[in-house]
């Protein structure tokens, strides 16, 4: 573990804490969970929220076990939450990538989960999260680097549920340097993820090639990228409204001739819409391309279909389509 060697010589100013303006106007039900790195982020976010609300806060550290600062990172967080009084709850996971997943979306699948469930068993509301602004303009660009679409684009939610769980991203406007000025200003002691300097990762390499150029060129970017992913979020908004009631109309599942009749880019709406709602899987831009060939070619009772999209295949069952998860 790497930390600040600063001592703190007074007790954190809550005033000047820059994670207390975000917060401020929030209601949210009570009691709460933050999630806990003991990184600069986590730790401004449950300063303030222990300031907001005393009392009624609890701490969530997901140990991933990744690196061998782990065991240092969760003692770090047992000191912190001490001395704050705190309530602080420890999950440990071992995420495993499946195949043609990346360890980083294994790992971050395996922290939602586990953040959530530590929260369900605390009896908690709801979970705050430090993503911050840079955090956002990183997503946004990796999205880009990938070809995504809008649900990409759209990048992080300031609000969303996973695992019956509610999570709230109060940080989303604040920059990065506004945290870590204030936390160098205190004397706060804070972990720092080695990781964090590999560029190895794409992250890495947007955070420490791409935004400080970006910052060169453009200084309200961070402003105007925010803008264009909720522009992004809303477009994606209108395009499931679509294909809800589309879907509806074909009777829950897509319906062949009902498909045809549809634009290409809506039948493309209605797929995706059921795929990742209905089975939780994804199609590849390829995948969709040739689901949507084979449904326009399908003019006879005998045209069958058989196309692998994520862990399973979608099929071709009478008039209708379905999809069957690939046997493990």
């Amino acid at each position: 573990m790497a930390a600040s060697t600063t001592p703190r010589p007074k007790p954190p100013d809550p005033a000047g804490n820059p994670g207390a303006a975000a917060l401020a106007g929030l209601e949210l039900p009570l009691p709460l969970g933050v999630a806990f790195s003991g990184g600069a982020d986590s730790t401004v976010l449950l300063l303030a929220a222990a300031q907001r609300w005393p009392g009624q806060v609890q701490a969530i550290h997901v140990h991933h076990g990744l690196q061998e600062a782990a065991d240092a990172f969760e003692q770090h967080c047992r000191h912190a939450c001490a001395e704050l009084g705190v309530p602080l709850h420890v999950r440990r996971v071992h995420a495993r990538n499946a195949l043609g997943e990346s360890p980083e979306d294994a790992a971050r699948q395996a922290r939602y989960q586990a953040l959530a469930r530590a929260a369900r068993d605390a009896g908690l509301k709801s979970v705050l999260l430090g993503q911050h602004a840079d955090d956002q303009v990183e997503t946004v660009l990796l999205a880009l680097s990938r070809g995504a679409g809008l649900p990409g684009l759209a990048a992080m939610a300031p609000v969303f549920q996973r695992e019956g769980m509610v999570f709230v991203r109060p940080l989303l406007a604040l920059p990065a340097q506004a945290i870590r000025e204030w936390v160098a200003q205190q004397g706060i002691l804070v972990v720092e993820d080695p990781t964090n300097t590999d560029t190895s990762f794409t992250r890495n390499r947007i955070r420490h090639a791409l935004l400080p150029a970006l910052e060169a060129a453009f200084p309200q970017y961070r402003e105007t990228f925010a803008r264009s992913a909720r522009h992004a979020a809303q477009a994606q908004e209108l395009l499931e409204t679509v294909a809800e009631e589309d879907l509806a109309r074909m009777g829950g599942t897509p319906a062949i001739t009902a498909l045809q009749v549809l634009p290409r880019a809506r039948q493309a709406n209605v797929l995706r819409h059921w795929l990742r709602t209905a089975h939780a899987a994804g199609a590849s831009a390829a995948q969709l391309e040739e689901l949507l060939e084979q449904v326009a070619d399908c003019r006879t009772r005998g045209h069958k279909i058989r196309i692998k999209v994520g862990n399973g295949f979608v099929e071709r069952q009478g008039e209708r389509l379905r999809y069957t998860p690939e046997l493990s």
